[in-house]
């Protein structure tokens, strides 16, 4: 009964840890476990143990389907950002069924420079808003 307990106290803080962080920390965190996600499966590869590798990848996939439904897309660009998304999961699709680490290289360095763009543009943001400037009201639906 015990173990139960804590698994509940433990979903309830995730929760309330990951509805306390703001949006752009929140999609910060999923392009940084993406990136973890993926260093993982590289490493199984590496050693040879392709069920954690396979597990991995999914993961990895299913942070991009967060991704992609987080998408407003009411915007011009995010039509564009849908389509990097959309390749990089067909990528992850071809690394998982072949294994192959120079696939999830290349999606790795996709979600860093995408995790550096945010992350720009996040600090622009909190300048914009400490000079008092307004930001568009409409952004990124995370819920889905």
């Amino acid at each position: 009964m015990m173990p139960v307990m804590n698994a509940q106290a433990y979903d309830q803080y995730k929760k309330t840890n990951i509805e306390s962080v703001g949006l752009g920390k929140l999609l910060l965190m999923l392009f940084e476990g993406a990136v973890r996600d993926i260093d993982n499966a590289k490493e199984a590869i590496l050693n040879k143990d392709i069920n954690l590798a396979h597990n991995e990848i999914i993961k990895t996939q299913n942070i991009i389907l967060e991704l992609i439904s987080s998408l407003n897309m009411e915007y011009e660009i995010s039509n564009q950002i849908f389509n990097m998304y959309e390749f990089m999961y067909y990528q992850l699709v071809i690394a998982n069924a072949q294994k192959d680490i120079k696939v999830l290289d290349e999606v790795r360095d996709l979600l860093c420079e995408f995790h550096d763009i945010w992350e720009e543009a996040s600090k622009k943001a909190g300048i914009m808003k400490a000079q008092g400037e307004t930001l568009p009201s409409q952004g990124l639906n995370i819920r889905g």
